[in-house]
């Protein structure tokens, strides 16, 4: 009788797939890592229904999905994430190793707490139907809140795009002065006055409970006649809050006024409320598309690819992903 031979364990693969709302960015990832998307195959039943079938075998694999939430020619945001949740659900029956969504833009993020009675807390439900669909891991950037961080049964990675957004502002001419549109980001308003040796300021704003997206700017706190002030947030959405802000600052001498954000929503009267504000430079990052209907000059766009890609070779060789911010994604 012959003696039996050790098998020997294959060694696990790293695989990058994509969902069909910013591709674009996931091709950007894997060029960054090295590998090339597999192919979802993603497509949908006549009545609707979204089908996935992976051209390949993923079994005992490191299965990144890569996979953003907005409105765009693929469908509405609730598209984008019942397709996520459609392709974990398929790799979990395939048999991959390790599932880990790659979620640049967060959705239902907003809504982390309840703010009144009779509310949901929809971040924790979404969080929960991920895991339920069998991912064990999370990778986002710039969520709205840390605390969305704990909703999620498993290991969150959260990234910053502060490092290409700062990188961005060093070249801009003048006396800088980092402005928090509201109270509530001046924490991050500081980090990045703090990283560009600039001033910090911040606007109080009071948002009309009876109309969503409707904001008042009631005040400005700090010094910012003759500066060049940069307007940080997490997000653009409608942009009341940034234009609004804006008016302020050029109310109180501002010489030249931008706006920064990690994504770009830009939802409803966005596009024309830029056009017509005193902001002369939008800054956001590519972690969202921009169709054709919301293109504006204003506009520009960065990239955090590199970013992403670093976090998923961190992840995949299981070392510290915090290290790549030197643990300033934490704060």
């Amino acid at each position: 009788m012959q003696p039996r031979t050790a098998l020997v364990p294959a060694s696990k693969r790293l695989q990058i797939v994509s969902g069909r709302f910013n591709h674009p960015l996931a091709e950007a990832v894997a060029d960054c890592v090295g590998v090339e998307l597999l192919e979802p195959n993603l497509g949908a039943f006549a009545n609707g229904e979204i089908h996935c079938r992976f051209d390949e075998s993923i079994r005992g694999n490191d299965l990144f999905i890569v996979q953003t939430h907005a409105d765009g020619p693929e469908g509405s945001l609730n598209d984008a994430l019942m397709e996520t949740l459609i392709m974990v659900d398929a790799a979990k029956r395939a048999s991959a190793k390790r599932i880990t969504v790659v979620a640049p833009f967060f959705p239902y993020a907003r809504q982390d707490r309840k703010s009144n009675g009779r509310e949901p807390i929809t971040a924790k439900l979404v969080s929960d139907l991920l895991a339920a669909a069998g991912a064990k891991r999370l990778v986002s950037m710039d969520m709205h809140s840390g605390q969305i961080q704990g909703f999620f049964d498993g290991p969150v990675d959260h990234l910053t795009a502060m490092p290409v957004l700062e990188n961005y502002f060093r070249d801009v001419q003048g006396e800088l002065v980092v402005v928090s549109p509201d109270t509530g980001r001046v924490k991050v308003a500081a980090r990045y006055a703090n990283a560009l040796h600039a001033g910090l300021a911040f606007v109080y704003k009071q948002r009309r409970k009876e109309e969503k997206n409707s904001v008042e700017a009631m005040a400005l706190v700090g010094e910012v006649e003759g500066a060049t002030c940069v307007l940080i947030d997490d997000m653009i959405d409608t942009g009341g809050t940034m234009v609004a802000a804006a008016e302020q600052l050029k109310a109180h001498g501002a010489a030249h006024v931008y706006a920064a954000a990690t994504h770009g929503v830009f939802s409803g009267p966005a596009i024309q409320r830029f056009r017509d504000s005193p902001i002369e430079k939008v800054v956001v990052t590519d972690t969202l598309p921009l169709g054709p209907d919301r293109n504006l000059d204003k506009i520009e766009r960065l990239s955090v690819a590199p970013i992403i890609a670093d976090a998923i070779r961190a992840v995949f060789e299981d070392s510290s992903v915090s290290e790549i911010f030197d643990g300033k994604n934490q704060s």
